[in-house]
């Protein structure tokens, strides 16, 4: 009788522990629904998964792997950080892999009703296992069971849990994982929801940067002043080409205008009402540059607190500027050359191809087929940017247009300043137009800016132009020197102006208006030694 009653005591104790369990778990079910609705993220959906359901039942890890928009991919989506099996070679590149649709595993977990468990040791033995199978075997886990995310009746993907043991996923655990699976699908949809805000609020505030950009400078090409033959020729090509939707390649000295005449064929073009966005690809360090072109996921690399979309992507459907192109690295050429032709980029760090459609516009003050030839340029990608090439004109071979100029940055200053609008006297002008302008525009636009602002009056009388010039100019005034002296020096300034260049486009011959066979011949009369000259 004794034993009888002490059977049935046990056998209370074991109802009672069970009773608790079963509530105890009903709670943590229940409180699953207040923390989703905090879950803003990855890493806290991962934190519930981990610590909460870590509760009801035991795993290594868990993963979540979605169906891609085209529904032709497995894409990872959510891989436990804090796993214990770190080590494996690949293991971190499962957040990177891509898998087929009819992968074997995850397909038939999308066609069963309820949780799969798979058998790790049996799959790999059929040598047909895909690799974020192999991988995860390789780690020590043994059983895997998965069960399909379903949102608002759409089969989002897959989540996975992991167990290093055989018998691991009990039917009380598959229980469990059933029961749940519809709060962690909310959960994945609400994070992929945020992520999606946070990279569109990203978007805005970078097209509302270019945007207030572009309001401030809103060229056409009729708003570039000019009326030399050098610039109606340019006039011609823009006039061309803007309408099209080709790449342009805009070649010419520092200070000639090149962003301006970008500007002028993208507000001319069909794409005029999307951005233009510029990369300066001198401005920056060259580790930075392919972030900044193609964009980064979080983590990519140290310093990528957060996800960041490249500048091909915010110029979608609109014009993307490279200024500079001539220093680009080498190994980003190839990047380049193959987001041009294939109409796609991948941001560093991830998971897949996006395709872009932008027009290309490139700037470059060097000569790239020189570049080519001394191996610092890809020549595929110059074929490939050299469609319809623009050289603007250095302003000391358009002259002419100096007055317009001018009196275009001298009424701009004024009209900053707060002045009355101010003219220059014809001695002041005369200088500007004996001066040689190795700055171009730019060199021209500063020095007024800095004449308005040091003239008291209304007419600026004297332009602080560069010492050396006038040094030159006071030397020539107080000692009359032959003229195979002034023939010598003028020829030597050109040249170290042209880096000792002496034929083709803005090489010395061109400026001085001679055949390039007259020009080395005064050269080698006149003793001038043009190595001497190359800095």
């Amino acid at each position: 009788m004794a034993k009888s009653t002490h059977k049935k005591t046990g056998q209370a104790s074991d109802n009672e522990d069970a009773l608790e369990k079963k509530i105890r778990q009903q709670e943590i079910l229940l409180s699953l629904s207040a923390e989703i609705i905090r879950i803003k993220n990855k890493p806290g959906l991962m934190t519930m998964i981990r610590e909460t359901l870590g509760q009801l039942f035991t795993f290594s890890h868990a993963m979540v792997t979605l169906i891609t928009k085209d529904r032709e991919q497995w894409k990872t989506f959510l891989l436990d950080s804090q796993s214990t099996d770190q080590h494996h070679k690949q293991y971190k590149d499962l957040i990177t892999f891509t898998y087929p649709i009819q992968d074997g595993i995850y397909n038939k977990v999308l066609e069963t009703e309820g949780s799969v468990v798979f058998d790790l040791d049996e799959l790999v033995a059929t040598g047909s296992a895909p690799s974020h199978i192999v991988v995860q075997h390789e780690t020590g886990i043994k059983e895997m069971a998965a069960i399909t995310l379903i949102c608002d009746n759409i089969q989002l993907g897959v989540l996975s849990f992991y167990a290093k043991t055989h018998g691991a996923f009990t039917r009380d655990a598959r229980d469990i994982i059933e029961q749940i699976v519809g709060q962690v699908s909310l959960a994945v949809a609400n994070v992929q929801q945020m992520e999606e805000i946070n990279r569109y609020k990203q978007q805005l505030e970078e097209e509302n940067h270019y945007f207030r950009e572009a309001n401030t400078t809103g060229y056409t090409y009729s708003d570039i002043i000019g009326t030399s033959e050098a610039m109606q020729k340019m006039f011609h090509l823009l006039g061309q080409v803007a309408y099209a939707n080709s790449t342009v390649l805009i070649l010419g000295e520092t200070g000639t205008g090149k962003e301006l005449v970008a500007r002028a064929i993208h507000n001319s073009s069909p794409r005029k009402d999307k951005l233009m966005v510029k990369v300066n690809c001198a401005a920056m360090p060259a580790s930075l540059i392919e972030s900044e072109l193609f964009g980064h996921e979080k983590g990519s690399f140290t310093g990528a607190t957060e996800r960041r979309i490249g500048k091909f992507e915010l110029a979608s459907k609109g014009t993307l500027f490279l200024d500079e192109i001539g220093e680009m690295p080498v190994d980003l050429q190839v990047k380049l050359l193959r987001a041009l032709q294939e109409k796609e980029i991948e941001r560093i760090g991830g998971k897949g191809p996006i395709k872009v459609d932008v027009r290309i516009i490139v700037a470059t003050n060097r000569n790239l087929k020189k570049e080519v030839a001394e191996g610092r340029f890809r020549e595929d990608l110059f074929y490939r940017l050299n469609v319809f090439p623009i050289t603007l004109p250095p302003l000391r071979e358009r002259k002419e247009d100096i007055p317009a100029l001018a009196n275009h940055f001298i009424g701009k200053y004024s009209r900053n300043a707060g002045r009355k609008e101010m003219s220059i006297s014809s001695k002041a002008m005369k200088e500007l137009m004996s001066y040689n302008w190795p700055g171009n525009v730019r060199e021209l636009e500063h020095l007024l800016e800095r004449s308005v602002l040091l003239t008291s009056g209304n007419v600026i009388k004297e332009i602080d132009l560069p010492v050396i010039y006038k040094n030159t100019v006071k030397e020539e005034k107080d000692y009359t020197k032959t003229l195979a002296e002034m023939e010598r020096e003028y020829i030597i300034e050109v040249l170290k102006r042209c880096n000792g260049k002496v034929f083709g486009p803005g090489g010395a011959a061109a400026i001085l208006g001679l055949r390039v066979s007259t020009l080395n011949s005064r050269i080698k009369k006149l003793g001038i030694k043009k190595e001497t000259l190359i800095s």
